[in-house]
């Protein structure tokens, strides 16, 4: 299943969500990231936390949605926006076909320097709950509206 993860910058929870459901995925998820409006690099504190919790990161980069458009595009099943709603942005919507879901959470590149690392780690420990409750049911094999249902509720958990 390919999956889309959706944020504005694309450089931090959604780079951190698409390692959590490749990880996780176990070769039947390949989770792609991408931004609204990109900030052009991976904040270092999502670097600095995958490296400690033992992911490669060398292939990470912040890039458009765009490259994620067009006939020759690899074609999505999902997209996951992770825009906070309480952080007031303006998550993407992603046209055509794929099922939509969203799992806010706050974005941690907002929190002040000292609380940074803090910040990060929550948000990584909000997702790869997240991540792990929805690779935990048969996922590749519902139908499109227990899917829609299966992706809400795991972006309800916190």
């Amino acid at each position: 299943m390919n999956i889309l993860i959706l944020c504005t910058g694309n450089s931090a929870r959604s780079i951190l969500l698409e390692k959590l459901m490749n990880h996780l995925g176990g070769g039947r998820i390949t989770a792609y990231s991408a931004g609204s409006q990109p900030t052009g690099r991976v904040n270092p504190h999502a670097i600095e936390l995958l490296t400690q919790k033992g992911y490669q990161t060398a292939d990470l980069r912040s890039k458009s949605w765009d490259e994620f458009e067009g006939a020759d595009a690899v074609k999505m099943e999902v997209v996951i926006t992770v825009c906070g709603s309480a952080a007031e942005e303006t998550c993407p919507i992603w046209p055509g076909a794929p099922i939509r879901a969203h799992w806010g959470a706050e974005d941690p590149a907002a929190a002040p320097p000292e609380k940074a690392a803090a910040a990060f780690n929550e948000a990584y420990d909000i997702l790869a709950r997240r991540a792990a409750a929805f690779v935990k049911e048969p996922f590749d094999t519902m139908p499109p509206a227990a899917l829609r249902g299966h992706l809400s509720d795991c972006g309800k958990l916190s």
